[in-house]
């Protein structure tokens, strides 16, 4: 039985610094380079499975040169890849991170990030584990009409559930969020994530709407904390002193740190620091998962 089964998006990140987005017959040198795992599902679950629990992945890769650094990245952090799809057809996605005085700017190509399907996510894998999450929902194109079915599934067979949004390319933030979320114990969007969807001026006005959907709402608010409500009350975190290398997984160590302690039953506010403590841990160093490794 696994702790927590993750699905949604794997890829690879190159993150290049001291270097401006490139401009047409302009070559500019940078002053560091480095490739590491992507994709906010992935680091999630490797940095929950260094954390302790036993982590099982779904996600769609490509057979290239990208999806096998994915998925010895992954092997090495102890978690299960039952639920990886390989396919020959596609590339894996890769995102190109460029960074300069703390500013930087990303360039995408999709490949295989957006083609996990539900059916990808089988009743085999649910019955395995006690707790289903899933990352960049809205870049999960082809969930989006049946997830609100998988998520009720996986309740009625005894998962809990959680589900991290992130950023939404179409900019419609929606895509059968709400019905998601009605079948959800934990949301955690980010602060812009959660007033782009509800409209809401304020973070705390955006996560009591929306936990009038989804159990409990982690709004992640970065430097500024983190903002929780749950059916018995509100608690409210300000973030760790550390120092910040790199913010890249911020939200997605937060996520794993959360769900470490959410799978040992944890109470809320045990929950929230744990989250707090995992993303202050992560931007000590160059990557998602680089402060979990090891």
């Amino acid at each position: 039985m696994f702790d927590c089964l993750v699905a949604g998006d794997a890829n690879a990140d190159l993150l290049v610094e001291g270097s401006d987005p490139l401009e047409p017959g302009v070559e500019r040198l940078a002053s560091d380079l480095n490739l590491v795992l992507g994709g906010s599902s992935a680091i999630t679950a490797f940095n929950l499975s260094r954390l302790g629990a036993r982590v099982m992945f779904a996600a769609v890769i490509g057979r290239d040169l990208f999806g096998r650094f994915v998925e010895e990245k992954l092997a090495s952090g102890g978690v299960d890849l039952s639920g990886v799809r390989r396919m020959a057809t596609h590339k894996t996605g890769v995102t190109i991170w460029y960074s300069r005085q703390h500013k930087r700017a990303g360039l995408t190509y999709p490949g295989t990030i957006a083609m996990l399907e539900c059916a990808d996510i089988s009743k085999t894998l649910l019955k395995a584990a006690r707790h289903l999450h899933v990352g960049a929902y809205f870049l999960q194109t082809r969930l989006h009409v049946d997830a609100p079915k998988l998520f009720a599934e996986a309740k009625g067979i005894g998962l809990t559930t959680s589900l991290d949004c992130n950023y939404d390319p179409r900019e419609q933030w929606d895509s059968n969020l709400r019905e998601v979320l009605k079948h959800t114990d934990i949301f955690l969007p980010n602060e812009d994530e959660a007033l782009a969807i509800t409209g809401a001026s304020r973070f705390s006005a955006a996560a009591r709407e929306l936990a009038r959907l989804a159990a409990c709402v982690v709004i992640k608010r970065g430097a500024a904390g983190a903002f929780m409500v749950t059916r018995t009350g509100e608690f409210e975190m300000p973030a760790l002193p550390t120092e910040v290398v790199d913010t890249t997984g911020a939200g997605d160590s937060f996520n794993a740190g959360f769900l470490a302690e959410y799978t040992k039953h944890g109470n809320p506010e045990s929950c929230l620091r744990s989250g707090m403590v995992a993303a202050a841990r992560n931007v000590r160093k160059i990557g998602g998962t680089a402060a979990f490794e090891g």
